[in-house]
């Protein structure tokens, strides 16, 4: 299969809002792989989620900054792409750089403008096509004639859907029902959608709940099988090593084998959770083990459980599932929760969770099964909102589905005692294309300067942004930075005088730091 059907593909998600035109887009694509072999299905699988099937390849932003010039028609077949990022995720030692360079002309070379545009895009994780992994298994079912839920189903359990792929094209629903949860498998975990309030969260949802305490911790996913253990992220990469005191901790659960989810958090002497970097900073190494975990110990909670011994509790109701999980592992290491029916209860647990220093908390309906891999209903987190009106400093043209417009902003606030402004992050959250399509306007209009794919700005806008909590940075010189940071409106009704300043945020730090 040429690299081109794949760009043609790409082009075609970016082209419409339609779920049903984007499957079909895909589909045709997938469909056409199977043609040629597992082989194939399982690069195009890959190609059309937006990444490589190398975890690593040398490369990033800046080794693609200079690139050959474009060939004229396309030749490359994806394959032949494939085997060429094989080739570069292997070079390593003395030279490495001029040959890695040489790889890059060589397969860059061989690719129209349009293709080159999407390798860098795989390269750097950057494509950008609304072809998230929902669609790519939505398009697996329809090339395959399947039913979705039945591929859904078994990426839960595959953890990927390029194998997902392949038993689906080639043997249907018995390939996929083979598919099922192993010790020593990671499964995609269960996700929570968001709702601005308590009563919005218990609003879809009957009888009784359980609230749980949202730790702003790492998410653990814990598989044991005798005295083997193993500790997955929530994007299934494999930090055992990493994770001493999980692994010590369930080793010594009664139970012979399990799987159990939870997370894994850095808490301060009064039971209060350290700023998020130091938790991930112990996940993140295990270079100098020892000294981190003297420094920086990490304390495990579990909120579900998949497997206990052989029963399979995947399908199991929550209720079911929490009960055993009380079963199988101590108070301590279980996640503050109240199972409840009654909203005031519910934000008397999130109003002492926020002042503990957590997240918020997620509201889980007792009836639902482990639903691995989605967004749904089931559970529903709430978290505090916090507000800044900041002044946009510069900004990014985008990518993808966002090429030709400005997109990522750069955030400053004032800092009187300077005279200027200083940065707290960046976002292109929460941006409609009408606000892509205003913003790349205006700020061209108020343009200073360019630096590659950066346009500075007259400091005059102000924006509203939302944000989740701060967190200590050495990249920025105020020393702090904004956590999941998203556009709310633009506030032409301010001036950048009038913006929040440094010291307004250091002064709300204290009380939204990582919260």
């Amino acid at each position: 299969m040429l690299l081109a059907d794949l760009v043609a593909a790409h082009a075609a998600v970016r082209a419409t809002r339609s779920r049903k035109a984007k499957v079909a887009a895909l589909a045709d694509v997938v469909r056409h792989a199977g043609d040629e072999g597992d082989e194939v299905v399982s690069v195009v699988a890959h190609y059309l989620g937006g990444s490589l099937r190398q975890r690593r390849t040398g490369l990033g932003w800046r080794g693609l900054a200079s690139l050959p010039e474009p060939a004229p028609e396309p030749s490359l077949d994806a394959l032949e792409v494939d085997a060429a990022f094989e080739t570069l995720s292997l070079v390593a030692g003395a030279g490495s750089k001029a040959v890695r360079e040489r790889q890059v002309t060589d397969l860059f070379g061989r690719a129209t403008a349009d293709e080159q545009a999407y390798l860098r895009g795989l390269v750097t994780g950057e494509l950008r096509q609304g072809a998230l992994d929902a669609l790519v298994l939505d398009a697996v079912a329809a090339a395959a004639g399947v039913a979705p839920d039945a591929v859904r189903r078994a990426a839960m359990f595959a953890g990927a859907t390029a194998p997902v792929a392949v038993a689906a094209l080639r043997d249907g629903e018995a390939g996929l029902a083979a598919f099922r949860l192993e010790v020593g498998r990671p499964v995609r975990p269960m996700l929570a959608s968001s709702a601005p309030a308590i009563d919005d969260a218990f609003a879809g949802l009957d009888g009784e709940v359980a609230v749980d305490t949202k730790l702003d911790g790492i998410r653990i996913q814990v598989h044991k099988d005798g005295d083997e253990v193993r500790v997955w992220t929530r994007s299934l990469d494999d930090i055992t090593d990493r994770l001493p005191e999980v692994v010590e901790l369930v080793r010594g659960l009664p139970s012979r084998r399990l799987v159990l989810d939870g997370e894994a958090i850095a808490l301060d002497e009064a039971g209060r959770a350290r700023p998020f970097q130091e938790t991930g900073a112990r996940t993140a190494s295990s270079a100098d083990l020892e000294t981190l975990r003297a420094t920086v110990p990490l304390t495990s909670y579990f909120f579900d459980l998949l497997l206990v011994d052989d029963e399979d509790l995947v399908d199991a109701p929550a209720r079911e599932r929490l009960v055993r999980l009380a079963e199988v592992v101590p108070a301590a290491a279980l996640v503050p929760r109240v199972l409840t029916a009654d909203v005031a209860e519910a934000q008397r647990l999130f109003t002492k969770v926020v002042a503990d220093g957590h997240e918020g908390v997620v509201v889980k309906a007792l009836d639902a099964p482990y639903a691995a891999g989605r967004r749904g209903a089931a559970w529903v987190k709430v978290k505090p909102r916090h507000t800044l009106d900041l002044v946009v400093l510069a900004i990014e043209w985008g990518s993808g589905r966002r090429q030709g417009w400005l997109s990522n902003i750069h955030l400053g606030a004032g800092d009187p005692g300077n005279g200027g402004y200083v940065m707290l992050g960046k976002t292109f959250k929460g941006m409609t294309d009408e606000m892509l399509a205003w913003q790349t306007e205006r700020f061209l209009g108020l343009e200073t300067s360019r630096s590659q794919h950066v346009v500075h700005v007259k400091p005059e806008q102000v924006v509203e942004i939302a944000f989740d909590g701060l967190q200590r940075s050495t990249r920025y010189p105020g020393g702090l930075a904004l956590r999941f940071a998203r556009v709310l409106r633009y506030r032409d009704d301010k001036t950048a005088d009038e913006a929040d300043t440094i010291e307004t945020v250091r002064l709300l730090g204290g009380q939204v730091y990582d919260a």
